[in-house]
């Protein structure tokens, strides 16, 4: 099975508006700027979208400061004592937290009931509390050590039971965690991303962690939320640019809100997230990494640090609420007809349940963008289909998280039921999905697109980064009919194939209005005047989602594929593609990982066979026909 699917390495329209404003809720009374809906589409002409471009944030909203702010920041980056700046001719305040938090990002309750039962559950992979190694000399499960680090464990444990039901098992793992990292270190625990998480979920939570009946615990973690503090100070500024910089600048805010004489570090840390955020995210709102998961924590993070600042009574600077109404809608647009976001970047298939809980939190209201241009993710409805198509290059191997190598792929869903979909799973392999194929996972086979030689159109790397391949995507998107009443196309193609087979893949995919129809060509163009001579291996992969039945036609050049709820897809080859000797239709094996970590044997519909150096055109269709 697995040989199969990694190959080596060589809409009623009414309907859908009802979905999208079920998911988003009222803004909260405040000033807060909102984002208007997207215009309509229109004929757009070719364009590349730079995946770098990021958001410079004082062209939105640029932060006020005044000039003694400025001095109390210049004086704290270069080593002047909190105590100095803040209340100079006072004695230093106790250690203490400030103020009560509320209004943080909900846990998994789940994951919680877990926890008061002994054991950690995450990604499907349950892990005993009594038998866990903190020191990380025993290498955990990647979901299992990031939670125990991040203490992202206290939100769930929150979310399961009343506060005094918790506050045992909380100590426990919290004494448990500072016996084995009593000042920081090297290791997993000290990553910068780590360490700020784990900084706000200490301060966030601190009642579940400080107001028990052990006596020597509270001094202990009152001590390490001061080190941390202060490790931070000298270590977020230096990190990489990404999610890891900007949880580092959120833990070092909240220090400066929640503890005494915190006003130095607060301004130093505003001033660093705001320039995080800006080499972060893209002009449309999008993440520069491309993932929908990083993008829901980071939505999460700024969600927990204003309500830090709601308890600690500061105003927070405009532009991160700015930033907040600016990553929702993006993240909307991936969302399927199930209230589930699609499986991208390495992220298995988020629920529906998962996300309105962030949502919720946020308060932001706000429709799903049409067109995420730079962020590379294109929506097309019709009816109560939905496609999501990966038309841009990429991220960057400064931005990667779990980068894959799926340009030009494509989801498609009706209603409740995923039709076509991506393998996903690749971030969480190393629990229920076997870290042998994580990196197959991330592969172009494990996307619905096209392959050529059993190769990836961007290399895929270790430790989640990408290599050379696909520099740019041509985009053109335009309405068909009158008004688009006949539905909506988008051409799209790459030049990941160039340097090794001289040829650009060119996918066009045409929706029908009502949905029932996606029309899709793949198209192989030379990139030289004169084509290469000889044939060449492909393959166009389509993964199947759960619970779809497939049928190949009595002529091999079609398939039937039923939902789980009995709506009836019909799969089509068509034109020269389908009379070709050498191109054949087949359904393989596949598996399709979900939100938990779980992995789903499926299967998948592949066209492949050889076609000519010179270029090819293989056409298809999909068609609702009950």
């Amino acid at each position: 099975m697995m040989e199969s699917l990694f190959p080596s390495q060589k809409s009623a329209q009414d309907e859908v508006e009802a979905q999208d404003q079920a998911a988003a809720m009222p803004l909260p009374q405040r000033a807060e700027p909102t984002v208007e809906a997207a215009p309509p589409e229109t004929a757009e002409t070719p364009a590349s979208p730079e995946t770098s471009r990021a958001l410079a944030l004082s062209d939105v909203i640029a932060p006020k400061a005044r000039a003694g702010e400025t001095l109390i920041r210049m004086a704290y980056r270069l080593g002047v004592p909190r105590q100095a700046l803040a209340a100079p001719f006072r004695r230093a305040s106790p250690l203490r937290v400030l103020a009560t938090v509320e209004g943080s990002v909900p846990g998994d309750r789940a994951a919680g009931t877990a926890l008061r039962a002994g054991h950690f559950l995450v990604h499907g992979v349950k892990q005993p509390i009594a038998s866990l190694d903190f020191t990380g000399s025993t290498r955990l499960a990647p979901g299992i050590e990031r939670a125990v680090h991040s203490f992202s464990w206290l939100a769930d444990l929150a979310a399961s039971a009343p506060r005094a039901d918790c506050v045992p098992v909380a100590e426990r793992i919290a004494a448990a965690w500072l016996a084995a990292h009593p000042a920081p270190a090297r290791g997993a625990a000290w990553d910068v991303e780590m360490a700020g998480l784990r900084l706000l979920a200490w301060l966030v939570h601190a009642p579940l962690v400080l107001s028990g009946r052990d006596p020597h615990l509270k001094p202990r973690l009152l001590e390490a939320i001061s080190d941390t503090a202060d490790w931070l100070d000298r270590k977020a500024a230096a990190s990489g640019a990404g999610l890891g910089q900007v949880a580092g600048w959120a833990g070092v805010i909240a220090a400066g809100l929640l503890l005494p004489e915190g006003r130095p570090r607060r301004l130093y840390g505003e001033a660093g997230l705001i320039r995080a955020l800006g080499d972060m995210v893209g002009e449309d709102g999008g993440i520069l990494s491309r993932c929908p998961a990083a993008q829901m924590e980071a939505i999460g993070l700024l969600t927990d640090l204003l309500a830090c600042y709601e308890a600690a009574g500061v105003e927070p600077p405009q532009a991160l609420y700015v930033m907040r109404e600016l990553l929702v809608p993006p993240l909307l647009a991936l969302r399927h007809g199930d209230g589930g976001l699609g499986s991208w970047q390495g992220q298995g298939a988020v629920d529906a349940a998962r996300l309105e809980r962030l949502i919720e939190a946020t308060g932001v209201r706000t429709r799903p963008l049409a067109e995420t241009e730079h962020w590379g993710f294109h929506r097309l409805r019709g009816g109560a289909t939905q496609v999501q198509f990966d038309a841009a290059p990429p991220p960057r191997a400064r931005h990667a998280r779990c980068g894959c190598a799926s340009t030009l792929a494509f989801e498609m869903s009706d209603g409740p039921a995923r039709i076509i979909v991506n393998c996903g799973g690749a971030a969480l392999a190393g629990g229920l999905v076997p870290a042998r194929i994580g990196q197959g996972l991330r592969a172009s086979a494990a996307h619905s697109t096209l392959v050529l030689d059993n190769a990836n159109s961007t290399a895929v790397e270790l430790h989640g980064k990408l290599g050379r391949g696909v520099e740019t995507v041509e985009v053109e998107r335009r309405l068909i009919g009158e008004d688009g009443r006949d539905g909506v196309r988008i051409e799209a193609s790459h030049d990941g194939y160039e340097a090794r087979f001289g040829l650009t893949h060119r996918r066009v995919l045409s929706l029908r209005a009502d949905g029932t129809e996606l029309a899709g060509e793949d198209i192989l163009v030379p990139a030289a005047r004169k084509g290469k001579r000889g044939k060449i291996g492909f393959a166009i992969r389509f993964h199947l989602g759960k619970g779809i039945e497939a049928r190949l036609s009595e002529d091999g050049r079609g398939a039937s594929l039923l939902t789980e709820g009995g709506k009836l897809w019909q799969f089509r080859l068509r034109g020269d593609s389908a009379a070709a000797g050498d191109i054949a239709l087949a359904i393989d094996d596949s598996l399709w990982v979900d939100g938990d970590g779980r992995p789903h044997p499926t299967a998948q519909l592949v066209i492949e066979g050889l076609t000519s150096r010179g270029g090819g055109q293989f056409s298809w269709l999909l068609r609702k026909t009950g």
